[in-house]
């Protein structure tokens, strides 16, 4: 059997914000859904984002106590690769995006990066390539 990746779904409490944030601020195309579906999907590329209301989730998978470390640590991060980080990052400082961290040359990892968050919390990366060769 062979699995493909086709979604990374987020599962929010600040549906509308959070939509409002990918569609309006990121500029992703909306495939589905609005900001009152509580499930919408927007076009990346390769991998479509989907978005779902927490609560709505919770029906369909049982809710399990994780240990107190879990919620203390983020459990996903989404990676997006673009043409200027500092271009993207102003525009999402700008707008009143959380700022985790701003943008900086890593040059083992070959990448400039920029961090922040979505309405809801979930931490985003930003990066564009260094042209480093090794």
């Amino acid at each position: 059997m062979k699995l493909q990746l086709t979604h990374t779904r987020l599962l929010v409490s600040n549906f509308k914000d959070t939509f409002l944030f990918y569609r309006d601020l990121l500029r992703f195309d909306v495939d589905w859904g609005d900001e009152n579906s509580g499930y919408a999907e927007f076009n990346t590329g390769y991998v479509k984002l989907g978005l779902f209301k927490m609560e709505l989730m919770a029906e369909v998978v049982p809710r399990v106590v994780q240990p107190s470390y879990v919620a203390n640590q983020d459990r996903i991060a989404l990676i997006f690769a673009v043409d200027n980080v500092d271009e993207v990052y102003q525009q999402v400082k700008d707008h009143g995006a959380t700022v985790v961290t701003s943008p900086v040359d890593r040059p083992d990892w070959g990448i400039r990066t920029a961090h922040f968050r979505d309405p809801d919390g979930n931490l985003i990366e930003i990066y564009s390539n260094l042209g480093i060769l090794n």
